[in-house]
């Protein structure tokens, strides 16, 4: 039988199941962005009612990032026993802790109610973006883990004007904001039912029928399981040693260290959105829709990064959107207090060029780590970048309190410097490869074993016929 010439899962065409794939995985992100921005909204209420400093209002609304950080630890769990389980589960916490947000009494209930929230969103992104990464062809890999993204900002902004709107109900509407993400949280767990598991994965764990019959029900009958063979370097166990072994440490680190720069300021203005455009005079009385402009300003952004992630490729589109976002939010610390005009350039800027670094924060960790670590590597990174945005949320309003809105915008221009540092540094370029050649670093590839692969190919091709 002659080889293959063309790999029919990496050359696919964007089939309605990838895009129905691509919208049910943004669902984490579209209530990750729903659930840390809606709070900005519901604590102009609950600030005074439950009489909380800036102490609580920072650590509530830090709770879900702490939770994200937790939750992150999981994507070891879906490497172990799978993707398709957990796609579902996770969200069904989701909903339970939405709906008791609604009956909190004081600020240590929707603390911890908030941080169960972040756990189950933190558990979704290396699950559902790993599931996403392994169906995606490569031509469309980056477009459909950069939607993903696209849809946190989405979230966001449906937050701020659903938040502002139901502000109308009365003193306690805050109750019903927060309960709200119960809503679009229901209707993923019913789209998400029936989605198979990942042939990848099970190929990994040697259930080779049944990754040969996901293959063919979503490729057709002349899919095999050549055209998702798992490099012979990549065998191992899932370990999170892994991540930090030699080939693969300075990829965790890429990742993580860019992504917490990238996160750290984005996630304290999105959270405290209102407090931040008081700071500045802009949208006095309506700040919640002027935060839900910003919130679209950023999903504006991801959408050249969307096709400029092929066409310049990832490392060169990282690099100059951290120059870019540096300068937009160095300009809002050297001008807190004007010209408007400069205020307005800044922030546009900053939310366009974040584009770059929102399209890679899932895309680069799924496509740099092999099949048995790529939820695990999804999850620590994940956690790498929200211990520097907890602290950032945390610390902005006891910053705006304390120094003032310039000084504290120029700590995260600092803070986005040090990210163009680090891609400059560490950013590989994996443009067009199979997502097997992009997730095997030079190092593992080096020291691939001259025989193994010959005999796990034959093993691969006496099942595929």
């Amino acid at each position: 039988m002659s080889a293959k010439t063309t790999n029919v899962v990496e050359d696919a065409s964007f089939s309605p199941f990838h895009l129905k794939l691509t919208v049910y995985s943004s669902g984490g992100p579209f209530l990750d962005g729903y659930i840390l921005s809606i709070i900005a909204i519901a604590l102009t209420q609950i600030t005074p009612q439950l009489q909380l400093n800036a102490t609580w209002s920072g650590l509530i609304g830090a709770s879900a990032l702490i939770g994200i950080f937790i939750g992150g630890f999981l994507g070891y769990i879906t490497d172990k026993f799978g993707r398709q389980l957990m796609y579902t589960i996770d969200f069904i916490l989701l909903i339970v802790a939405s709906v008791l947000q609604f009956f909190v009494h004081n600020a240590w209930e929707l603390f911890a109610l908030r941080i169960i929230l972040g756990i189950s969103v933190g558990a979704d992104y290396p699950i559902a973006t790993s599931l996403l990464t392994e169906f995606a062809p490569r031509r469309h890999r980056g477009m459909m883990l950069g939607v993903t993204l696209v849809a946190y900002y989405v979230g966001s902004t449906v937050a701020y004007l659903v938040g502002q709107w139901m502000l109308a109900i009365g003193p306690e509407a805050w109750r019903w904001i927060l309960a709200s993400s119960a809503v679009p949280a229901v209707i993923l767990v019913l789209l998400r039912m029936g989605t198979p598991e990942s042939p990848r994965w099970l190929l990994q764990q040697g259930r080779k029928q049944e990754a040969l019959k996901v293959l063919q029900a979503v490729y057709g009958p002349e899919a095999s399981l050549e055209d998702i063979e798992v490099p012979t370097e990549s065998q191992g166990r899932t370990s999170y040693l892994k991540l930090f072994s030699r080939a693969y440490v300075k990829r965790t680190l890429y990742v993580g260290l860019f992504y917490m720069a990238a996160v750290a300021p984005l996630f304290a203005m999105l959270t405290f959105g209102p407090e931040m455009l008081t700071s500045y005079h802009l949208f006095t009385g309506a700040s919640g829709y002027g935060a839900a402009i910003i919130s679209a300003l950023f999903l504006i952004g991801c959408i050249p990064a969307l096709f400029l992630v092929n066409r310049w490729g990832r490392r060169r589109l990282i690099i100059i959107a951290f120059a870019g976002m540096t300068v937009g939010i160095a300009l809002l610390g050297f001008f807190p207090s004007g010209p408007l005009a400069v205020i307005l350039l800044g922030f546009i800027l900053y939310a366009l060029f974040s584009g770059g670094p929102n399209v890679m924060e899932w895309l680069a960790p799924n496509e740099l780590f092999p099949t048995e670590v790529r939820g695990t590597a999804v999850g620590i990174t994940t956690c790498i970048s929200r211990f520097g945005a907890v602290f950032g949320t945390y610390l902005f309003p006891w910053g705006l309190s304390r120094f003032g809105i310039g000084p504290t915008m120029l700590v995260g221009a600092l803070v986005t410097l040090g990210g163009l540092v680090v891609c400059v540094l560490l950013a590989p370029e994996t443009t067009q490869q199979t997502l097997n050649e992009a997730s095997v670093a030079p190092q593992a590839r080096s020291h691939r074993h001259p025989t193994a692969g010959t005999s796990r190919s034959r093993s691969i091709h006496h099942v595929s016929r």
